[in-house]
């Protein structure tokens, strides 16, 4: 049975623009009680929070709570405090969308230790694993149907120059997402399921330069957030986008190493991808 939103605490972090706020236009339109919104962004996220306000009161079956919090996530302390308000004024959350996320593209000895690699490590990797620990408990515990989606990458199951950090902060992300859905598969409960999602570029402005390899154009990003909608509805533990990401992992399981790397490099054009690399522009 397909999990149904009405009703549910949504709370996605890296939600003032992008993918994070079409996840809670999403929320909002199947009519989630409470739309909790995280983002250290404070002028982009009380301009979605007002924008989602307008659509919650247009609809007659529609009063969705929306909750903007400014939330520096790539501080622990600060992480655990915004919960703990959650937790004492809504109750804990239902669906839990670990959605920011940051990139540089550059090679690796061009990273800052702190700046870039550590910073890196701290939102992509780390808040995802510390926000879950913060709710997970309660969603057990309370016993209601409950969704956890961690957005990673298909970096995080392919080595790419110029992403290095990024690759390893995304690889990280999948091996402990993927895991905690089998522990709790093993431990036997079932009302929480955690969905891990790999996609390819998406044009959100976050990879802005980025080629796509052959048979691998870069997305939409209302398609993605389709997907990955339905995949978290139907508790599905993985989510790959597109097919050649599969079909990535497979060549690289069967193939030596060498030869993996000139059908990457050659014929699917994957090493030169962040060749061009810019980033978004920052305003």
């Amino acid at each position: 049975m397909s999990f149904n939103i009405a009703g549910t605490r949504v709370l996605i972090t890296g939600a003032a623009m992008g993918m994070g706020r079409l996840y809670a236009e999403r929320a909002v339109a199947e009519r989630a009680d409470t739309v909790i919104l995280w983002d250290i962004n404070e002028e982009a996220l009380a301009e979605t929070a007002a924008a989602l306000r307008l659509v919650s009161n247009a609809g007659a079956d529609s009063d969705t709570l929306i909750v903007p919090m400014l939330v520096d996530i790539s501080d622990r302390l600060q992480l655990e405090h915004a919960a703990q308000l959650v937790r004492e004024e809504h109750g804990g959350v239902d669906v839990l969308i670990n959605n920011a996320g940051v990139v540089k593209g550059a090679l690796f000895w061009e990273h800052d230790n702190e700046r870039d690699t550590e910073f890196t490590m701290r939102i992509n990797t780390l808040a995802p694993m510390f926000l879950t620990r913060e709710f997970l408990p309660g969603m057990i515990a309370g016993k209601r149907r409950s969704r956890i989606v961690n957005i990673a990458s298909a970096a995080g199951t392919l080595s790419n120059p110029r992403m290095s950090v990024y690759a390893a902060s995304k690889w990280a992300l999948i091996g402990w997402s993927d895991s905690v859905r089998l522990e709790l598969a093993q431990e036997g409960i079932r009302n929480v399921m955690v969905t891990t999602v790999c996609p390819s570029y998406i044009a959100t402005g976050m990879f802005e330069g980025v080629k796509g390899p052959l048979m691998t154009p870069i997305m939409q990003p209302d398609y993605v957030v389709d997907r990955v909608w339905k995949a978290m509805k139907e508790g599905k533990g993985m989510l790959m986008l597109p097919w050649t990401v599969h079909m990535s992992k497979v060549l690289k399981g069967i193939l030596p190493q060498a030869a993996f790397d000139v059908v990457a490099d050659k014929v699917f054009g994957v090493y030169d991808t962040m060749e061009h690399f810019t980033g978004r522009v920052k305003k």
